[in-house]
């Protein structure tokens, strides 16, 4: 499923850097050199590329205007009186007998107007800064998986060893910018205390961003202090520091629960990221026609975005899409959809329109690495990217429609990702690209590989694939037939047995630990049982 947030949920440049306490962020983090796998350091990432726009300027208007006229004539439901107090004192229509709250379109667009259209997120490692907005691209692996799979152990229940070993190929590998939530949900850690283990976990074996889940308000918090300590932040710097991130997914068709408002409360208040992501399913909770899908999506998304602002003009927001279908027979969500292509389009559309960044996921239904699995997370993928995705969730693992986190796909899509941002880096033309002299030195009929001009390329000419094997027929029979699940799966063994840990200040990693014991002993955060 999406990344739903249950338990079994204008600005700097990248290199921007506040000093925060005991001077640690003035430290570059070391790196481990010795790398299994060749890979391009961790690097900013932008698509210049013209964005596709898969409705016109007309169209894209009328889905403006019902999703407005949805906020104003039907309303969207808020299930928290703290919520509706902010909503009344900013002038929308709140009915006191029921949670239904109606919104002005003046109120809508004067309060998205005050979001940020560019922000930068700081990680406790600064070389790890990420630019959310304009033309760049961030990338989160697999998140909120209640399952994980791989061809040695089969698919299982989420547990800590699973989860902590995600964590390490998340950090392992450049190209994933961010931790997007847990990529596989422990169940084996009581919910009460889940989020202090989960979260001091993250903190020490990524030096990434990281999320947070909104499941209520001391978790909320929780999560918050974490990333306030592990980035050496003091109270005043944290406020104005944007260090995590929590998906908001409103309860669609149109409502947003306790959970969900207490989330964007707690983190606009103290100026972190909030990612309002509906999940309209066009057949089961959306209009089976995409204009009627987007046109409730983007009406979620302007509520729950607009309510940010209320709480805290200019806090950092991003603008979610994840509409797609359903399989009409069973009633199962489809994802790498020629559906799903065109309203990760239309989001991308309607974003840029708001001038908020835009998230997007890359995703599949299928139960297995194969065929499908590739064919529909490179579909979603290239909506993504076509339709100028600034974060793109659930980039590497995802499977089985967000059940399963695969430990073999993470490293199928991780092929893919560095494919991609590989076209996603400018072509140089210039008088050396050009060889004309190469060229004039070859002539007609000769080859080019003993020339000056490739010698001095070869190396770094084209993108090496991890997984893709391109040796002839009679190599690859020779070598075994090697399969890349096989392959993927013995990368993935390999990363793990020989991953180092990030270097964390002795100083942070104290601290931590006694937040995280003290909230233990104070019994952590509520559960339903």
């Amino acid at each position: 499923m999406a990344d739903v947030n249950v338990p079994s949920a204008e600005g700097d440049s990248p290199s921007a850097t506040p000093v925060g306490r005991r001077g640690r962020r003035a430290r570059k983090g070391r790196e481990n050199t010795a790398r299994l796998i060749e890979q391009k350091p961790f690097r900013t990432r932008r698509n210049t590329y013209p964005k596709v726009d898969a409705v016109s300027v007309d169209e894209l208007e009328m889905i403006h205007e019902a999703s407005l006229k949805i906020l104003e004539e039907i309303g969207i439901d808020f299930l928290n009186e703290e919520a509706k107090a902010i909503l009344k004192a900013s002038g929308a229509d709140v009915d006191p007998s029921s949670d239904r709250v109606r919104l002005d379109r003046a109120i809508v667009m004067d309060a998205i107007g005050k979001a940020p259209s560019e922000f930068t997120m700081h990680a406790r490692n600064p070389e790890k800064n990420l630019h959310f907005g304009g033309d760049s691209v961030v990338w989160s692996a697999v998140a909120s998986a209640p399952n994980c799979v791989d061809a040695d152990n089969g698919r299982r229940p989420g547990n800590r060893e699973d989860f902590r070993n995600l964590l390490k190929l998340t950090q392992y590998f450049n190209i994933i910018d961010l931790n997007g939530g847990y990529p596989v949900e422990p169940v084996d850690i009581h919910p009460s205390v889940r989020h202090l283990d989960c979260l001091s976990d993250t903190a020490r074996i990524t030096d990434k961003v990281f999320h947070i889940y909104s499941l209520g308000k001391e978790r909320n918090l929780d999560g918050m202090e974490i990333g306030r300590i592990v980035n050496g932040l003091s109270e005043e710097e944290f406020a104005r520091t944007p260090v995590v991130l929590s998906i908001i997914n409103s309860s669609s068709p149109l409502r947003l629960d306790t959970p969900m408002l207490q989330g964007i409360i707690e983190m606009s208040r103290r100026g972190q990221v909030i990612v309002l992501t509906p999940f309209t399913l066009a057949g089961a909770m959306a209009p089976v026609t995409l204009a009627g899908a987007l046109a409730q999506q983007n009406a979620e998304a302007l509520a729950g975005l607009a309510f940010a602002q209320m709480v805290n003009p200019g806090a950092p927001v991003v603008y979610g899409g994840f509409t797609s279908n359903v399989d009409m027979k069973s009633g199962a969500p489809a994802f790498g959809t020629p559906e799903y292509i065109k309203a990760a389009l239309v989001g991308g559309q309607l974003a840029r329109k708001y001038r908020i960044p835009y998230r997007s996921s890359a995703v599949c239904a299928a139960n297995t690495v194969d065929a499908q699995a590739a064919y529909e997370t490179v579909f979603s993928l290239w909506g993504a990217i076509n339709g100028g995705g600034n974060y793109l969730k659930h980039a590497a693992g995802w499977l089985e429609g967000g059940l399963s986190a695969g430990f073999e796909k993470f490293i199928i899509d991780v092929d893919l990702l560095q494919m991609v941002d590989e076209y996603l880096q400018p072509m140089v033309v210039d008088e050396a690209s050009l060889a004309l002299d190469a060229i004039r030195d070859v002539g007609p009929g000769g080859h080019f590989f003993g020339t000056e001009h490739t010698q001095a390329r070869y190396k770094d000419a084209f993108y090496s694939p991890i997984i893709s094997d391109w040796r002839n027929y009679e190599s690859w029979a020779e070598a075994g037939s090697p399969t890349a699940y096989e392959k993927a799966n013995r990368l993935y063994k390999q990363v793990l047995a020989e991953f180092e840990m990030p270097p964390l200040d002795p100083a942070i990693d104290e601290e931590l630990t006694a937040f995280v014991e003290r909230r233990k002993e104070e019994g952590g955060a509520p559960t339903d049982f």
